[in-house]
């Protein structure tokens, strides 16, 4: 076993927990808390092919609603994700698109969305075969 374990069910050494380890799981659920979501996610990989306006990106998207897309546009870019820009005409243009920051996501989201085509048949299987287990119990 590892240093810090006497069997599965203790928890790390109160250092590690309380110091680096705690800090750097927090950062993490902090940056997956917004990249995590599948609005985020679609929203990158279609602003990921250049900027866009709201309701082109409603369009889209499809099934988002109105708020939860200006929810997750506003996460984005406080997040530094993605840049709105106004433009003084009448009505007012609006734009999204993705920083060199927001551009740097593209890549593992596009990882994590081929992973998941390439196994989506071996996950459907399992679910079914867990829901059946499940109902014998």
């Amino acid at each position: 076993m590892e240093p810090g374990y006497s069997n599965v069910t203790e928890p790390v050494e109160k250092a590690e927990v309380s110091g680096h380890f705690h800090g750097r799981c927090h950062t993490v659920n902090s940056v997956l808390t917004r990249i995590g979501d599948k609005w985020s996610v679609l929203t990158v990989m279609l602003l990921a092919e250049g900027p866009c306006r709201f309701n082109e990106l409603k369009r889209r998207i499809g099934d988002v609603s109105q708020r939860m897309l200006t929810l997750t546009l506003r996460g984005l870019e406080r997040d530094g994700l993605v840049k709105r820009t106004v433009y003084p005409t009448i009505p007012p243009r609006v734009d999204y698109e993705l920083t060199d920051l927001g551009h740097s996501l593209r890549q593992p989201v596009e990882a994590l969305g081929n992973w998941a085509f390439e196994h989506h048949d071996r996950i459907a299987k399992a679910r079914a075969a867990y829901d059946r287990s499940a109902g014998e119990i």
